[in-house]
């Protein structure tokens, strides 16, 4: 297909005179366009990464080297992660390094072992941290973090200084508030901390929402204009605003994708890596998520770039969106400069050329159709593309330009046949021009760098479901993380615990943390709740012994049928087993415990080891305590499937062990 005149086949099935032809000129002497800031992914928002941690090696380093590892897979330039707060931030809660004000823990949660593995493959990765939800205390018992923007800035400055003193990571840009509002006092003061702390070189984003008003507000307010380095919005549809280019600053698409990762995903990627720019002057896209490492039926299931859900059987799959990533990333680095070119191609579809001020040359393209790109927001107006033969010429430095590196993929929705990042014969350039037959729906990358490579590791193991007997006991003296295998935290937080002054055979449990609602991003329950297993279970038994710490009013829960979570927690159904400090007992059909099936005395009290056991067999269920019968034959008429479940009555500390789930 590949031509170095304009001569040659027309695409497939195509007949010669039903394609355009236009020129396209690649010039540098006319001066530069903007400055390329890289192409990244989102850990967080939330909860995107946990199931990752978990994987058995070498599984879990082969996924890590898929994302980060330089010419080898994506080969991201940026990761996002998220500042954990405690809050339900859309597929979980991500643990805070403060969950109260006395306290500071900064091992908590994966994402600074994330951010080194990153670092650890690629030293110049740049990392963005950004707070979707903050622990209570920020806000004073108010909802809201700015009222007190010196208690805020404190909160965020720790966690950068953290991840240098406990992990050597420098955090290089810093968020505001993921999608909510921003506070102009609270940015100048994070930036006056920033500085007071010898940390001038982290750069601000603001302000991870949409255009306006932050853009209108930086062109009247000139000390803001001064502090804001980058706009970051989210989801743009490839499209800017007259304001947000009058600042003269960075444009970035901070959040976009979020789509599920099948070829329309990688179509949808294709498409908004390159006409981010096109269209709206945009210099770094982010994926929204990094890796789907979170039970698939959580929302927003399978829109990673990569699909890693299985941590019990290794199985993983390397998705079209990785190979997408690799046309742009493994060609490219930071610091590199668009050229000036309009971008658009005759018969649709986008390019554009990046160059590295040194004679390097890199142009990707692609033809993505509208029905094969569509991304999950915003809506996406109609346009064609067809077949075409595409001419470039090649000026300036460019002019001397011998030959170009071919890199290739074909998204093939008729066939359900895709090639995927292939290395075509170079293309020879005659007198700096060549010519290029495009069909639809394909990525090409044509570069003078010779580093490009599409490294397979061996086949990861088959999938298998999640074990159908499973057992934790958390007796683990020096956890490599804070949280315990498969546990998916919905609201609230559960971490290892060691009772010292416990004698017996309760010194290693499993604790929800968080004691009061934290600053929140989306709606979480009430109530605690931690999910795992296999949303597919009908029948099951759950065990689990039960430490109530909060006298009076405390309680707690085991459940089955579980069938919510993520930022649907609120509505989450199920058979919920409750027992409570004042020594009664609820059976309920629903998280928030208003739809009682059945209720009476247990005789549990606070502070002292139960055990609980649940037992859902067809339309039935029963429950026993201390290995006796408390109900049965209560009747179930939905869900009729769902996770496993443990948790608390409200955000209050209380200790779990023994768990077991057949």
């Amino acid at each position: 297909i590949l031509l170095g005149c304009s001569w040659g086949l027309a695409p497939r099935g195509v007949g010669a005179a039903a394609f355009s032809t236009a020129a396209y000129m690649l010039d540098d002497a006319v001066g530069l366009g903007r400055e390329f800031d890289g192409i990244g992914a989102v850990s967080g928002g939330g909860a995107t990464s946990r199931l990752l941690v978990n994987y058995q090696e070498p599984y879990r380093s082969q996924i890590l080297d898929y994302l980060f590892k330089p010419n080898f897979g994506a080969s991201l330039h940026i990761l996002k992660v998220e500042i954990g707060g405690d809050g339900q931030s859309t597929d979980g809660t991500e643990p805070s390094h403060m969950h109260y004000e006395n306290d500071e823990n900064y091992f908590r949660g994966y994402e600074w072992w994330l951010m080194k593995e990153a670092k650890k493959r690629n030293p110049k990765i740049k990392l963005i941290g950004l707070p979707w939800t903050f622990p209570a205390w920020i806000g004073r018992g108010e909802n809201w973090p700015y009222d007190y923007p010196d208690v805020t800035a404190y909160y965020i400055i720790s966690w950068i200084l953290g991840a240098k003193q406990y992990h050597d990571l420098d955090i290089d840009y810093i968020g505001i508030w993921n999608e909510r509002a921003f506070n102009s006092k609270y940015i100048k003061l994070l930036r006056y901390t920033l500085d007071k702390n010898n940390l001038e070189q982290v750069r601000i984003i603001a302000s991870d929402r949409l255009w306006e008003p932050i853009s209108f507000v930086l062109l009247l307010d000139s000390e803001l204009h001064e502090v804001v380095d980058v706009i970051g919005a989210h989801y743009p549809g490839t499209k800017t605003v007259p304001n947000a280019l009058l600042t003269e600053k960075k444009l970035w698409s901070s959040e976009d994708y979020s789509t599920f990762n099948d070829e329309v995903g990688a179509g949808c990627w294709a498409r908004i890596l390159n006409q981010n720019y096109v269209n709206g002057n945009m210099t770094s896209t982010i994926a929204w998520n990094l890796v789907a490492s979170y039970y698939e039926e959580l929302p927003f299931g399978r829109c990673g770039l990569m699909t890693a859900q299985e941590p019990w059987s290794g199985h993983y799959k390397v998705e079209a969106p990785i190979w997408i990533t690799a046309h742009t990333t493994q060609f490219t680095q930071p610091g590199w400069s668009y050229l000036q070119v309009d971008g658009h191609l005759k018969g649709g579809g986008s390019f554009v050329a990046l160059t590295d001020g040194l004679g390097n040359l890199t142009i990707v393209i692609e033809t993505m159709t509208h029905n094969h790109s569509q991304c999950i927001r915003p809506p996406l107006p109609h346009f064609s593309v067809t077949p075409q033969r595409a001419t470039f010429y090649l000026k300036g430095s460019f002019y001397m330009v011998e030959t170009l590196q071919v890199w290739h993929s074909r998204l093939g929705f008729d066939s359900g046949n895709s090639s995927l990042f292939q290395q075509l014969h170079p293309v020879k350039i005659w007198k700096g021009r060549f010519s290029l037959d495009l069909d639809v729906d394909e990525v090409y990358t044509l570069t003078t760098l010779k580093t490009g490579q599409k490294c397979g590791c061996p086949e990861p193991p088959p999938p298998q479901p999640f074990p159908s007997n499973y057992k934790d006991d958390f007796n683990i003296r020096n956890p490599p993380f804070s949280e315990a295998p498969n546990f998916a935290d919905q609201t609230g937080v559960f971490e290892y615990f060691v009772n010292a002054s416990d004698l017996g055979d309760h010194v290693f449990t499993l604790r929800q943390v968080v004691v009061q609602r934290p600053i929140t991003w989306a709606s979480d329950a009430d109530q605690t709740i931690s999910v795992i297993g296999n949303f597919q279970w009908v029948n099951m038994t759950v065990t689990c012994d039960i430490y109530i710490e909060k006298p009076r009013d405390g309680g707690v829960f085991i459940a089955g049928r579980v069938d919510n979570g993520g930022i649907y927690v609120r509505r989450t159904q199920g058979v919920f087993f409750w027992v409570f400090a004042d020594g009664t007992y609820r059976v309920t059909s629903d998280l928030a415990g208003e739809e009682i099936l059945m209720k009476g005395l247990s005789g549990v009290r606070d502070n002292a080891w139960h055990t609980l056991t649940l037992n859902i067999q067809g339309t039935s269920a029963s429950g026993q305590l201390n290995g006796y019968p408390l109900w049965e034959n209560v009747t179930i008429s939905k869900p009729t499937n769902g996770w496993a479940a443990i948790g608390t009555r409200s955000f209050e500390f209380a200790q779990f062990d023994n768990f077991h789930v057949e």
